[in-house]
């Protein structure tokens, strides 16, 4: 009986499609985080298990990889390593091991797969890739401020005009959790079940607020609050919004120098594009623990979810270091920018471009060795050049060449050998022309500078 051939349950095979679209959106968020001054880096794919426990919290700890001890050790049922559940504690660790060989204020991006043993669901995978952008080494508010304005000018530059980064700080919320009456120790309790208000709705996280213990006085006065509040609904401006976290928080001193830290920021953002997409939103929790600061996330109209987040993470770096650290970053979902990406048809031509530009035949009987120097001599110049495998029928090729959506097809068969011509086909049109051989390579850039025409196959 055959194998089972589907990939596991929360993976994906990418298909040549797939990548190219994968590599044009990676290739955009690289270019605009360059421009900002950020520098690459890549970390393993398995980290000790001790790097990676403990740092995202109960529902984090659960959803992580776990890679049994091997060998002779196989039996203990033991686990040693694990596979990257985010890119943000990765980078905490070659921080702490490479200190001295960083700058003073080390700005990276990051773009590599992550795995979590989560529930598949559409546009959520249990293999991932992360588009990570962080600064470490500095608390000034400049940090937010250009994180915020670097995510925004990649998915503008995606395409995406209507979307909304949602602002909110840990300290702010911690402020209002006490104003409510919940103590310190459920803060992280409540936070989790909190961040699942757009999720689940005001009385699925009351139950579960009750579950983790909360009081259900003190549940009613904190999703009170946030109700009354968003029965105002997006009417409200950054400002406004800001003056009902002040009241909210009381006197609680944390929550009202994080009010004026979420107001600076609003201001600082103003000076880029991103001022016209920052929305403060005192619900907004990310349910990661080792958040200290403002807290970011993206929202996009009829998507539900959130194309990516982040946040100030000042204590990560001091679990490995043993002295606090500042840090702040942004992660972009990738996955869920290529969904909707492909959904809304977002992608230019150009990035679903055919595998080669040019394809050449080969007939029966023909020299095949004529044929190579041929493909040699176009590559050489920088195009993108097929040879078709086997000799066969002409229409049986210009199928092929039709089917992988190539712009030109060479034929130099025997009668274009005996006048030394090469014979240049465009698949659009359905043109040819028969050009000396010692001008096939002008004459094939010239036809590829020509725009193609709308509604041609691309892939």
């Amino acid at each position: 009986m055959p194998e089972d051939t589907r990939a596991a349950r929360g993976m994906r095979d990418l298909l040549p499609e797939d990548v190219r679209r994968r590599d044009y959106v990676i290739g955009i968020v690289k270019d605009v985080y360059g421009l900002y001054g950020f520098e690459p880096l890549e970390t393993p794919a398995l980290e000790n298990i001790g790097t990676l426990m403990g740092k995202y919290g109960e529902e984090g700890n659960r959803l992580i990889f776990k890679v049994l001890r091997r060998g002779e050790h196989e039996a203990s049922g033991e686990a040693d390593l694990a596979l990257r559940y985010d890119l943000t504690v990765p980078l905490a660790r070659v921080v702490a091991e490479h200190r001295g060989r960083l700058p003073r204020f080390f700005k990276r991006y990051q773009i590599q797969p992550v795995w979590r043993a989560d529930r598949p669901a559409r546009g959520r995978y249990r293999e991932f890739y992360q588009c990570d952008v962080d600064t470490i080494g500095s608390r000034s508010l400049v940090v937010e401020a250009e994180l915020c304005a670097a995510v925004t000018d990649v998915l503008r530059r995606l395409g995406f005009s209507s979307f909304v980064m949602r602002l909110n700080h840990r300290g702010l919320l911690g402020g209002i959790l006490e104003s409510a009456g919940i103590a310190g120790p459920l803060h992280d309790q409540a936070l989790i079940a909190l961040d699942k208000l757009d999720k689940i709705g005001r009385e699925g996280v009351e139950r579960e607020l009750h579950a983790r213990g909360v009081p259900a006085e003190a549940a009613g006065r904190l999703l009170g609050g946030f109700t009354s509040r968003q029965a105002a609904g997006g009417r409200a401006g950054n400002q406004d919004t800001l003056a009902w976290a002040r009241a909210a928080v009381g006197q609680n001193e944390a929550g009202r120098a994080a009010a004026d830290d979420l107001a600076e920021i609003v201001r600082l953002c103003a000076a880029t594009e991103a001022g016209r997409h920052v929305v403060v939103d005192p619900s907004l929790a990310r349910g990661l623990s080792y958040y200290t600061g403002a807290i970011m996330e993206i929202a996009v109209d009829d998507l539900p979810g959130s194309l990516g987040g982040g946040g100030r993470y000042d204590g990560l770096v001091g679990m490995f270091l043993g002295e606090d650290i500042p840090a702040c970053g942004f992660s972009l979902g990738l996955e869920r920018i290529l969904v909707v990406m492909t959904e809304r048809g977002m992608f230019p031509p150009g990035a679903q471009a055919a595998a080669a530009d040019v394809m050449a035949t080969l007939f029966e009987g023909e020299p095949i060795d004529d044929v190579l120097r041929l493909a040699a001599a176009l590559r050489a110049a920088g195009t993108r050049v097929d040879v078709y495998p086997e000799a066969d029928r002409l229409g049986k090729q210009l199928k092929y060449a039709a089917a992988r959506g190539v712009r030109l097809v060479l034929i130099a068969g025997a009668d274009e050998r005996a006048k030394e011509e090469v014979t240049i086909r465009d698949m659009e049109t359905g043109e040819q022309t028969s050009v000396p051989r010692a001008t096939v390579v002008e004459r094939v850039a010239a036809s590829l500078l020509r725009p193609r025409l709308p509604g041609v196959k691309q892939s």
